[in-house]
């Protein structure tokens, strides 16, 4: 096989998911040397960024900032962004991998998993993802029953101790004032403000010490304006956790987090905000909807599981949150296994052999662990992969015809960077009429409105 550098066109990869796993994979596959390579970033929504922007809380206006970042990789000139396409169904993997010479999927893991749990489906039950959709503006959030649900929600439980519970916790528990300055789409914030949280109890399985909350999100709890953290003194006294804490500085933070706030007393008028341990839910309460969660109190065994000790309570409850974790959903033609495509250091595994041209990175390829950051460590390790096949001579070039072409011919709508762009400025003109830096716009026709008046103002 000839090199590729003295080819007639340079490596056409394409990129299934815009978010940070993917534009970490283009950046990987652009900003070296040894290959040409054009990528087009492909997602199913008319927006890029992925959970940098449906999944990291609003109010996390620094983090959130990372866009920034990531827009560099979008400019880049041999990068082409090609949103409002979901492969799969709009364009089969099958047709995109004879248009391009390789695909790496990175798509995410967006599914929710269930406590399985004998009420979990009764009204005023809510997965986090469904909650977080909302209130950061996705596309796809079922507005009217997250909202149905908010509006009712004078107790709420929150069962799971990462960072994301502690997100929705955080959210429920702020002032109207706090959150104005964030991106929330208006009726987001207007629903907040009327909600009638009270209290929030968050639920963890086993103890502090295996809680994987970060300890700035734990600390960020206990400088709400209008909110008091609570916790048990007798939920910090494990023998088992303070020697945990002795070998790990990570979870003596967090310990040390915990015993500030087991002073606090609850503060009439404030938001109380529970944080409770060695708390398993074993059923929904409730006839028409929920009303309670029976909770079994629990051990920690020596394999850092949850034991049932059989002592029960229950906590009243108008909602429920359950933030247990994402898992991956299968793509049409994508073999998955467990939540994740099977894969061999990045290359996709079809019935235990590397798949020709195809890769995986991101949550997909792992499951969902690590923070944004991971996924850029993760691409790398993809992408050196793909380069090492294509040193090798195992990826073929295929034809030159753009898929991009074939999606419009058949009535397809790809939104690209200009596109993109006319979006962003809307959503700004949005946010100053007012008085905010950005309002997220959360509805799919208007955010393709957007494009069309930008396109008319370009045209006339």
């Amino acid at each position: 096989m000839p090199d590729v550098a003295e080819t007639a066109r340079p490596l056409r990869v394409a990129v299934v998911g815009a978010g940070p796993a993917g534009i970490y994979a283009a950046d990987a596959l652009t900003s070296q040397d040894a290959v040409p390579v054009a990528v087009d970033l492909v997602d199913r929504l008319p927006t890029p960024f992925g959970l940098v922007r449906y999944g990291i809380a609003p109010d996390h206006l620094k983090m959130r900032a990372l866009r920034e970042t990531l827009h560099h990789v979008l400019d880049h000139e041999r990068v082409r962004f090609v949103g409002n396409v979901e492969i799969g169904a709009d364009l089969g993997v099958d047709e995109l991998r004879a248009h391009v010479d390789a695909v790496v999927y990175t798509y995410g893991a967006a599914g929710d998993r269930a406590l399985g749990v004998p009420g979990e489906d009764l009204p005023g039950s809510l997965a986090a993802t469904d909650v977080v959709a909302w209130y950061t503006g996705h596309p796809d959030a079922d507005r009217a029953r997250v909202e149905q649900q908010v509006s009712r929600a004078r107790d709420v439980v929150v069962v799971g101790v990462g960072n994301v519970a502690l997100d929705v916790a955080r959210v429920l528990a702020r002032s109207p004032a706090e959150l104005h300055p964030t991106d929330m789409p208006q009726h987001v914030l207007d629903a907040l403000a009327a909600a009638p949280v009270e209290r929030i109890t968050v639920l963890g399985r086993r103890g502090p010490a295996q809680a994987t909350f970060t300890t700035q999100e734990l600390r960020e709890l206990g400088h709400l304006a209008a909110a008091t953290v609570l916790v048990d003194p007798a939920d910090l006294t494990d023998v088992g956790d303070v020697a945990l804490a002795a070998e790990d500085r990570h979870v003596a933070r967090n310990l040390a987090a915990l015993a500030d706030y087991a002073g606090h007393e609850p503060v009439p008028g404030t938001v109380g905000v529970r944080l409770r341990f060695h708390a398993r839910p074993v059923r929904l309460l409730g006839t028409d909807r929920v009303t309670g969660v029976e909770v079994e109190r629990t051990t920690v065994d020596a394999d850092g599981r949850a034991v049932g000790t059989g002592e029960l309570d229950v906590v009243p409850a108008d909602l429920v949150v359950r933030s247990v974790g994402y898992r991956g959903h299968p793509l049409p033609g994508l073999p998955l296994d467990g939540g994740t495509v099977p894969h061999e250091a990045g290359r996709v595994l079809r019935d235990g052999a590397p798949s020709r041209g195809e890769y995986v990175a991101g949550w997909i390829k792992r499951g969902p662990t690590g923070v944004v950051g991971t996924n850029k460590h993760d691409a790398r390790e993809t992408v050196a992969s793909l380069l090492a096949d294509v040193a090798a001579g195992t990826l073929a070039p295929r034809g030159d015809d753009d898929w991009v072409d074939t999606l419009r011919a058949r009535g397809g709508h790809p939104v690209l960077l200009s596109d993109w762009r006319a979006i962003d400025a809307a959503e700004i003109a949005l946010g100053a009429s007012r008085g905010r830096a950005r309002t997220t716009i959360h509805d799919r026709g208007e955010l393709l409105a957007a494009v069309r008046t930008a396109a008319g103002r370009l045209e006339g």
